[in-house]
């Protein structure tokens, strides 16, 4: 047993060594993902086990599938922007005149409202927060100021389908930029796969939005 012992100590000790020695640099962050320590994750315990927090960038949901610090930051942030979408698609009736925009605008509350829900689905099941204080939403790709939104409000007609284009336009390529990033740095394959078909919806919707 003391040989085991001393056998599995000198193989940590080497392996800590190789992690650490001289002349190797850590490996570069890959797209999207921070150059600092991974975003701290709350791991459920067992039944009647405490839930644990690390900084590991991997870790299990319930059902095995393994996600990261990536993939947690997307979701999180993806209802946040998801839901200024959806603020705007509402504003459309009673201050659009175009009907395909109408049609439009019903078409994207039908999408991502259920996205939103499947979204917060995902962090309910890892018990995970919806909101993270670290996370400055205004700083999202496409994310649209509180100036923009009261301003777009305040139209009427042929001004507000303008403005409004223009505005979704940019708020669905900033979110084809976030889905990009997760599905280059994320764990999770399923979420992954959703963040594609987010990016592919979404770009067909700006080629309809162009067309008008």
């Amino acid at each position: 047993m003391l040989i085991a012992l001393v056998i599995v100590l000198a193989a940590a000790g080497i392996a800590l060594a190789a992690r650490s020695g001289s002349g190797q640099k850590a490996a570069a962050p890959r797209a999207g993902e921070s150059a600092g320590p991974p975003v701290r994750v709350v791991v459920p315990g067992k039944p009647g086990e405490s839930s644990t927090v690390t900084d590991s960038d991997k870790v299990r949901a319930p059902d095995g599938v393994t996600y990261n610090a990536a993939d947690v930051a997307f979701v999180q942030m993806m209802i946040a922007h998801h839901g200024q979408a959806v603020e705007m698609a509402k504003l459309v009736p009673g201050r659009g005149q175009n009907g395909q925009l109408l049609a439009l605008s019903q078409r994207m509350l039908a999408v991502q409202e259920p996205e939103i829900g499947w979204l917060r689905n995902w962090l309910t099941q890892r018990k995970l927060p919806e909101n993270d204080p670290s996370h400055d939403h205004s700083t999202m790709p496409g994310m649209q100021t509180a100036a923009d939104m009261t301003a777009l409000a305040g139209l009427k007609g042929a001004a507000f389908d303008e403005r409004f284009i223009a505005m979704m336009s940019s708020h669905h390529r900033g979110a084809m930029q976030m889905a990009g990033d997760v599905m280059k740095s994320g764990e999770d394959e399923r979420l992954r796969e959703t963040a594609g078909e987010m990016a592919v919806e979404q770009g067909s919707e700006i080629r309809r939005m162009e067309d008008l």
